[in-house]
């Protein structure tokens, strides 16, 4: 009998998973292109590299690490604060794009992950335009 494997597996579990937030967070420090997206976080990342990291946990189908620590994750209120538009949006997958391409993601993975965070992050816009 075969164990089906979640996203969390195939994006290399705990550790692939850290890797991919960290690229992702690294990309949005060091690349001007994201300057609109890392303008809305503090000085430093380390908080949002470990939330991200807590959430994808879970969402990815490993551990509910982020609802352990912190409970529902009400995305939509806790980005309330941040005005969302369609370049943020944009800013945030292209940086997720880069991301997983440079951890070698690709074929079905690549597209379904990136059909799932578009929906969650045009569904995070709370500016028009």
């Amino acid at each position: 009998m075969s164990e089906q494997k979640t996203i969390f597996d195939l994006l290399g579990g705990a550790e692939g998973l850290r890797r991919l937030v960290d690229r992702f967070y690294d990309l949005m420090d060091l690349d001007e292109s994201y300057a609109g997206i890392r303008a809305m976080h503090g000085d430093r990342l380390d908080g949002s590299r470990d939330k991200l990291y807590l959430f994808l946990s879970g969402w990815t189908g490993g551990p509910d690490l982020y609802v352990q620590q912190y409970g529902h994750p009400r995305l939509k209120a806790r980005h309330m604060p941040f005005p969302i538009g369609l370049s943020e949006r944009d800013q945030w997958l292209e940086c997720m794009r880069q991301a997983l391409m440079d951890m070698g993601v690709k074929g079905l993975l690549f597209e379904r992950l990136m059909q799932s965070f578009f929906t969650t992050a045009d569904w995070m816009r709370n500016q028009a335009g």
